[in-house]
């Protein structure tokens, strides 16, 4: 059973990225609004064609649901901050609640990923909000996953469930976190001095 220590750290980190991830979502939203009144105003943070929130905003990337992508965030967010600050009070959630949290969130990365795939080699701008929703989303899934890990609540096997616990334990699960998010911003500052130059 994971530690006081390993729980006020893993959900004090998954309350921080929600909150960022909620506020970013919230300008986000505010800006989709703002867009929807007049599609030719220019956005606090469109500073050059390739980091242009404008320019993502107007793509139909930005809606793929009918609706600003942004207001799925407005809606997530609160819920995941409610668990962390539960689970801070020490409640302990049910193993199916955990699990479908966990795997409700990795629809979210995988969308939040896509988006950035979108906006890096599709629109060819990035968003500078965007960007903060998709690394909060990275690291609340990271929290969230390794506290599932420890905990037990997911389903696989006994002996699956001890090789991924010793994976988090050894520190793996960290550096493969710190490796995804290095080839990430390696790829976008590529993208970005190709841009330039």
């Amino acid at each position: 059973m994971p530690s006081d220590r390993t729980r006020y750290i893993l959900f004090g980190e998954m309350l921080l990225f929600a909150v960022i991830s909620l506020v970013a979502s919230f300008v986000l939203s505010y800006d989709a609004i703002k867009l929807a009144e007049n599609p030719d105003q220019s956005l606090a943070c469109d500073v050059a064609v390739w980091l242009s929130c404008s320019k993502v905003g107007l793509s139909w990337q930005a809606q793929v649901f009918g609706f600003p992508n942004a207001f799925l965030g407005m809606i997530s967010e609160p819920v995941v901050m409610t668990i962390a600050v539960a689970s801070l009070c020490k409640v302990r959630f049910p193993k199916w609640f955990m699990f479908t949290a966990n795997v409700v969130y990795l629809l979210g990365v995988i969308f939040a990923y896509w988006l950035l795939f979108q906006s890096t080699f599709v629109i060819g701008a990035l968003c500078p909000w965007c960007l903060t929703v998709t690394v909060s989303t990275t690291f609340v899934f990271w929290s969230m996953t390794h506290w599932n890990i420890l905990e037990g609540n997911l389903y696989v096997s006994e002996g699956v469930l001890e090789k991924l616990r010793k994976f988090v334990r050894d520190g793996w699960m960290t550096i493969t976190l710190i490796a995804w998010l290095a080839v990430v911003v390696a790829i976008e500052v590529m993208k970005m001095v190709l841009k330039v130059i």
